[in-house]
């Protein structure tokens, strides 16, 4: 391996009280939201940085005791209940690589000197494709290079498996009898859009299958908690966006829920069976309602203002959710029966300091829908630096939700633009699918509109933006500098694909499922598609400053394709590159690794710009 140049780490940012607080955002004590163990309610399991590394604990109600579950050198951060409560299972992978499987341990800990058990004997090592705990079934989904194979285990036997196939495939939901499996599967070949079939648990024979052919997905959510109840909530889009529906797997019966609400929604059963916990997301933002299933009623629930996450319906009718904005960061809440909204729990320590609000942005692009961006600005005159950090994904979004990296860059003095590039979700299924057959050159036109437009209205310098992201965000902002040189003073690209035909060679069988279906077959099959959507085929173009940061153990961006690349730069020997290399997976769970990723992307910016 060739020696590359090593990004310098600032001992500071900043000289003034802005120190303290950009850095108190990330080692300020955060949690997520707790979850229960369905019939013992009073048994919580959440993940939380408090040690300075994420890692799982628990949360006894009854006492008002916590207690930390994993203690791992790259932390852990996937973690559930079984239904009595009694133990706590985490996924137990190497160093942030996700090859792994579940272990389980005593919900009030181990003897000393003893580890965690495997909690499913037979389930071979593998990638996760689901799981779902019932009172006496357990049903696993592992992923490896052969493709999937969901496993069956009944009353702690060994399991054995129910399905398998060649394609990406996951566990859906488990039916509260658990007589019912609902699977999603790709057997046609599409992971992006995959069908759904329900298995009997008993001889894994078919009990329903449920398609909306070519190029509409359906994603399998819940069954209804109530014994012999075959009601499967399913997300569809069938209409061009993500709505839901109710199949009756016993009755072979759909009725399609119609909402009177723009963009998009998911859901999840009440407890009584009745009503339905609605997320509803349009224009970056997420609010909760209550849905009657009998008399179609909708009505949204006075929950605290911002855009919620995590949310879920506890037996007494209470709805506990996470909620936060760009400006004032997440609080774990509990809404009750009679209207009462509270803090429900928070990690010791003081809160994370607050940021600025952020700001819609409306921009015509070549896309038939505008591009819809986020921007938070500095306390500055303009025209401002910026940094335009695109989001991972691709199906994702960036959301008016609190981001200590977005408050990072603001207090540098950058304006941050968050752009929902055509890839994006939340936006329609066409706008999610129009980056087909076309990946990465697609999201950067919608880029180049928004920046554009920024650049016109005074609000940003076009000397000095720089464009940043990881995972998907990553490649694209490698992409972007070597198809776009002439708009960016620098590129910062976190974990990124930056060789592709490398990369589907080395990355997880799921990774190249989705990669074949986004770009019309393998790169045997499609070898100038992905040629052309390649980092690494425009590296004699790039013409300014690179920053690469790589995990070393990364199963979705692997480090090879990411060392092809910058022996590319190096051969190249007249574009100033950097890099850093952490010994982790695709991402570090360790404060102190993600404040040393920021300070050195920041401060990477600033001699770019100054150059």
């Amino acid at each position: 391996m060739r020696s590359h140049p090593v990004a310098p780490v600032p001992d500071r940012l900043f000289p003034d009280e802005r120190e303290e607080r950009w850095r108190a955002r990330f080692t300020a004590p955060r949690m997520s939201r707790p979850a229960w163990a369905r019939d013992a309610p009073d048994r919580c399991v959440y993940s939380s940085n408090v040690s300075g590394t994420t890692e799982i604990y628990t949360w006894d109600r009854a006492t008002d005791t916590h207690r930390q579950v994993t203690d791992r050198r790259s932390g852990t951060h996937s973690a559930t209940l079984p239904p009595d409560g009694e133990t706590v299972w985490w996924f137990a992978d190497t160093d942030g690589d996700e090859f792994g499987h579940w272990v389980r341990e005593p919900f009030a800990g181990l003897p000393a000197g003893v580890t965690a058990e495997p909690a499913v004997p037979g389930v071979v090592d593998g990638y996760p494709a689901g799981l779902d705990i019932g009172r006496r079934v357990t049903v696993a989904g592992t992923s490896t290079d052969d493709g999937t194979t969901i496993w069956v285990s009944r009353d702690g036997a060994p399991a054995t498996a129910i399905y398998s196939h060649a394609e990406d495939a996951g566990v859906g939901a488990l039916s509260d009898d658990e007589t019912l499996l609902a699977i999603s599967h790709s057997e046609h070949g599409d992971s992006r859009h995959p069908d759904i079939r329900v298995l009997r648990v008993a001889d894994g024979g078919i009990a329903g299958e449920l398609s909306d052919g070519p190029g509409k997905g359906l994603t399998p959510l819940v069954f209804a908690p109530l014994p012999g109840d075959g009601r499967l909530l399913v997300l569809h889009e069938s209409r061009g966006r993500e709505e839901l529906l109710v199949w009756d797997v016993l009755a072979d019966t759909r009725t399609e829920i119609e909402l009177d609400l723009p963009g998009e929604v998911a859901a999840d059963f009440h407890p009584d069976g009745r009503h339905l916990l609605v997320w509803h997301t349009h224009a970056a933002r997420t609010r909760l309602y209550r849905h009657d299933l009998t008399t179609g009623a909708l009505d949204e629930l006075p929950v605290a203002p911002g855009c919620v996450g995590s949310a879920e319906v506890r037996p007494d009718g209470t709805v506990e959710y996470t909620c936060s904005s760009a400006a004032e960061p997440a609080t774990v809440r509990a809404l009750h029966p009679d209207g009462t909204d509270r803090v429900l729990v928070a990690p010791p320590g003081e809160r994370a300091p607050g940021s600025v609000p952020v700001e819609d942005l409306w921009v015509d692009g070549k896309g038939v829908q505008r591009v819809h961006a986020l921007v938070a600005r500095p306390d500055a005159p303009g025209p401002a630096p910026a940094v335009f950090s695109l989001h991972g994904g691709p199906h994702a979004a960036d959301e008016d939700r609190f981001s200590a990296v977005r408050a990072a860059w603001v207090d540098a003095g950058f304006v941050v633009v968050e752009v929902n590039y055509r890839g994006s979700t939340g936006y329609g299924s066409a706008w999610r699918d129009a980056i087909e057959g076309r990946p990465g050159t697609t999201e950067l036109e919608d880029v180049a509109a928004v920046f554009d437009a920024c650049v016109a209205s005074g609000l940003v310098d076009p000397a000095r933006c720089v464009v940043e992201g990881w995972s998907w965000g990553g490649y694209l902002a490698l992409l972007a500098v070597g198809t776009q040189p002439q708009r960016w003073a620098a590129g910062l690209a976190g974990v990124p694909v930056a060789d592709y035909l490398t990369a589907y060679a080395d990355e997880m069988e799921q990774l190249r499922a989705f990669d074949r279906a986004l770009f019309g077959g393998s790169p045997a099959e499609q070898p100038e598609l992905y040629r052309s959507a390649s980092p690494l085929t425009y590296v004699d173009d790039v013409r300014v400053p690179v920053l690469v940061l790589a995990g070393e153990n990364d199963p979705r961006c692997p480090i090879r394709q990411v060392d092809i690349y910058l022996d590319a730069l190096a051969d190249r020997g007249d574009v100033p590159y950097e890099v850093s290399r952490f010994d982790a997976g695709h991402g570090s769970l360790v404060v102190d690794q993600t404040l040393r990723h920021i300070a050195t992307e920041i401060d990477f910016a600033r001699r770019a710009i100054a150059s």
